[in-house]
């Protein structure tokens, strides 16, 4: 299995955020997950980001979509 590993810097232009953005997330929690890599190395798994995108992405519902209200 293969995974193409992010830096900090190219998940947050990834994601369209800022690295600082990023950075706070970690030490809040980590909503985004991420790899450590030895003790201080950090990187994002792409294929990972592209799923937390797609989970967190707001659709309309049915009757938006169908034209409103019935």
């Amino acid at each position: 299995m293969s995974k193409f590993l992010l830096t900090t810097k190219e998940a947050a232009r990834f994601l369209n955020v800022s690295t600082a953005f990023l950075e706070r997330d970690r030490w809040a929690g980590a909503r985004i997950p991420f790899i450590k890599v030895g003790s201080r190395a950090v990187r994002y798994d792409q294929s990972v980001l592209e799923a937390y995108i797609e989970a967190r992405t707001q659709r309309p519902s049915g009757d938006a979509v169908a034209g409103g209200r019935p």
